[in-house]
């Protein structure tokens, strides 16, 4: 069925108080929000798709990713995630030094499982870095890994060891910052291990003017340094302001991620206009259409660096390519919904949105109408 906009909107305010009451929806009553999904979804593609035609020299990423700028910037990272051996990450650091109101832990930063004393994370075993080289020697080596889980630097010393090991193994390796403890002793230091690529966080502190500094620094000594940051119009704003010092930092790319909301970062989103990505990752409508904006700016200004559209869709067809990679079966995928039930509340604002409309809307077959009793 395509559900009209007002008969969705009366729903799912039904749905959501349902739910809080603790209750279980039914089956007819899930297609119906199946549906409401599937029009907000549809509605938002055409939407981006509208946008991305306004890209002169929007380029393709063998059909997995999007980007604008040099072929030659596009960050090697992005390139083992999506056509590589996959993103092999290496955690950890369980503690960070902010809280960012679109980060995956908020509200439980303090109590991050921590990983063991002198120990490493990788593939879901646990290390030291005396037992990479019998690890290498028995397993088959990724083609790239990242530092992920929470904040590096926090505790970077510790790390050079293990970059040193990956690098005489020949592994490519990025990590990732939110750069307010980089200074020019780490960065040569991490140079000299042997990482290939610093991702900064530039949202997670509005585009600080001491973290451009930290990345111009970064960007004379890591090979590849760059952006990775969720779009929201708050680092839209700050980008703005200070655009000529960022892309003057030397930077080489800039990866552009559609925030992803889950069950603990929602509360900070939950009254923007949401929708669900093939019924996997829930983002605000507003994020996206903003990599967009930025891809046409870089694009019509000739930006020296690489622009790339880290989406949903990208995250969809990663892990698409990486089950095949596996060997694992046609269709086989891991992407799917955080959450142990839809959250019919959060779609409320974007269905009470004068501005957001359904592209087609169609009468509610009989047994679905208000007033019927729909189990």
């Amino acid at each position: 069925m395509k559900i009209a906009k007002k008969d969705a909107a009366m729903w799912f305010t039904l749905f959501a108080q349902m739910q809080e009451a603790g209750e279980e929806l039914g089956v007819h009553q899930m297609e119906i929000v199946y549906s409401t999904l599937s029009q907000i979804e549809l509605a938002v593609q055409a939407r981006q798709e509208a946008l991305m035609h306004n890209i002169p020299h929007l380029k393709s990423f063998l059909g997995r990713s999007l980007y604008v700028g040099p072929e030659d910037s596009f960050p090697r990272g992005c390139r083992g995630c999506l056509a590589g051996s996959g993103l092999t990450a290496v955690r950890r650091t369980n503690k960070c030094n902010i809280q960012c109101p679109f980060c995956y832990n908020y509200g439980e930063l303090d109590c991050q499982p921590p990983v063991g004393e002198g120990l490493w994370e990788i593939g879901g075993g646990k290390y030291r870095v005396e037992d990479m080289d019998l690890l290498f020697t028995l397993q088959k080596k990724p083609g790239s890994i990242c530092y992920v889980y929470l904040e590096p630097f926090m505790e970077i010393e510790t790390y050079y060891p293990m970059i040193e090991k990956f690098h005489s193994a020949g592994i490519y390796q990025h990590m990732y910052t939110n750069g307010t403890l980089v200074t020019e002793e780490n960065v040569r230091a991490l140079a000299a291990a042997g990482l290939d690529e610093l991702r900064f966080n530039l949202g997670a502190t509005n585009c600080s003017s001491q973290v451009i500094e930290a990345m111009a620094c970064a960007s004379r000594f890591i090979p590849f340094t760059g952006i990775e940051t969720p779009m929201t119009p708050s680092f839209l704003e700050h980008f703005h302001a200070k655009k000529e010092s960022i892309l003057g930092t030397g930077i080489r790319f800039m990866n552009c991620a559609e925030l992803h909301l889950n069950p603990n970062n929602l509360v900070n989103y939950d009254e923007e206009p949401l929708y669900m990505s093939r019924l996997g990752y829930l983002s605000p409508v507003w994020s996206r259409e903003i990599t967009f904006q930025l891809m046409r700016e870089a694009d019509e200004e000739n930006w020296p660096i690489a622009v790339h559209d880290c989406s949903n869709r990208t995250k969809f067809a990663r892990d698409l390519y990486l089950r095949a990679r596996e060997g694992a079966w046609f269709g086989a995928t891991t992407y799917g919904c955080e959450f142990d039930q839809i959250p019919c509340y959060a779609f409320l604002p974007v269905l009470n949105d004068p501005a957001f409309a359904f592209l087609e809307e169609e009468e509610l077959p009989k047994g679905y109408r208000p007033g019927d009793i729909v189990l």
